[in-house]
């Protein structure tokens, strides 16, 4: 691949092979015609195993990915590895732009190990392929084929030297969603409808440069129901074929948690008698969550989000707060803005979009360790 250094032009396109400028997509900045700044655009941030000594660089990539998966080199890494990767925090979901050299792959999910990191990823190459193998299926992904893996299931593979763009998807975005890519995972979108979310992927690249933060709400809105659009009938075609699909116990819990959000007695012990397991294997569960306690109140806090953005439900905050077991306002609005970085009256008032987005800054965070930081925040 050739990445062509052109910071004053647009994002580059070309039709026979979906190329993306990566230069013009890492700018954070745009300056209009007479030179003053405009609204900052969103946070990105790039790492690229350049800035590292040759011998070195593919255990710095290694560790870029480590959070989702194991990856290997079968040839000789010492002179060097190649790898780029320009990641965008959209609130809801992480948007990336991957150039690598070849690698084999592994999920990290084994038996015994609880990894909370169980994302979707719905994945677009513009050059190169991959080859896919679960227990009970193989797949090839190509250029200008959609991609869907679950990182909380056990699959491996082989990924050619590509270009690719990533969207990660946090498995309890949105119940309609996870049903859909749940029933997708671990296939292609083909056919027209596939072609138009590839269409959308690249549509995003193109475009994140130029939003802002002020529209994070939108565009979840936006992928959301392009997401329900192109996927829904492969998630139907999969339901036909009756294939099975795994529910782990993490995934129990959180449906408990779910259904009793309303209820004040919901905490550990209830949870470990439901499940039948002993507290300390629950808390390592939802430890990456910031514990039990946290995942809840997150969910609480989400679902309060919902309910002020709706315009037909007009009872008082507190009213909305206190169904979800907070018995103080002001604990209740301090809360709701240390989650999302505004207040309940600012959704109540229509200042802030339906869908929550979150989107602090990781410019503190070491390059190789930002993705899993961003993927574990959007488990909340």
């Amino acid at each position: 691949m050739t990445i062509r250094h052109s910071r004053t032009q647009p994002v580059a396109f070309h039709a026979a092979q979906d190329s993306v400028d990566l230069d013009a997509i890492q700018t954070q900045h745009l300056l209009d015609p007479g030179g003053s700044a405009q609204v900052p655009a969103l946070s990105s941030f790039e790492f690229v195993t350049g800035g590292v000594p040759r011998v070195c660089q593919f255990e710095a990539w290694r560790t870029n990915f480590a959070p989702i998966l194991n990856v290997e080199c079968s040839r000789d890494i010492s002179q060097g590895f190649i790898g780029k990767q320009v990641i965008w925090d959209l609130g809801c979901f992480a948007y990336a732009h991957v150039t690598t050299d070849a690698l084999d792959f592994e999920s990290v999910t084994r038996p015994g190990r609880w990894e909370p990191l169980d994302h979707f990823v719905l994945s677009v190459l513009l050059s190169g392929d991959v080859y896919t193998e679960t227990s009970s299926r193989t797949f090839r992904g190509t250029v200008g084929v959609t991609q869907v893996h679950s990182l909380g299931h056990s699959f491996r593979g082989k990924l050619a030297a590509s270009e690719l763009l990533m969207l990660y998807v946090p498995r309890d975005f949105c119940p309609q969603t996870t049903q859909a890519l749940s029933a997708a995972e671990f296939t292609t979108l083909d056919g027209g409808m596939g072609l138009l979310f590839h269409d959308y992927m690249i549509g995003l690249a193109r475009q994140l440069p130029r939003v802002n933060k002020a529209d994070l709400p939108a565009l979840a809105e936006a992928t959301r129901a392009m997401m329900l659009a192109c996927v829904s009938p492969s998630a139907d075609h999969c339901h036909m074929a009756g294939r099975p699909i795994a529910v782990t116990l993490l995934h129990r819990a959180q449906k408990i948690i779910q259904s009793r959000l309303y209820d004040a007695s919901l905490g550990a012990r209830m949870i470990e008698r439901e499940l039948g397991i002993s507290r300390s294997r629950l808390y390592r569960m939802f430890e990456a969550f910031g514990g039990v306690r946290r995942y809840i109140q997150h969910r609480r806090l989400l679902d309060a989000h919902t309910a002020l953005a709706n315009p037909s439900d007009q009872r008082r905050i507190l009213e909305i707060a206190e169904q979800r077991c907070f018995t103080d306002g002001s604990e209740f609005s301090r809360a709701f803005k240390r989650e999302f970085g505004y207040s309940p009256v600012e959704v109540r008032i229509g200042m802030r979009g339906n869908l929550p987005c979150r989107s602090d800054s990781l410019q503190e965070t070491a390059p190789e360790h930002q993705l899993g930081t961003m993927l574990r925040r959007l488990q909340g």
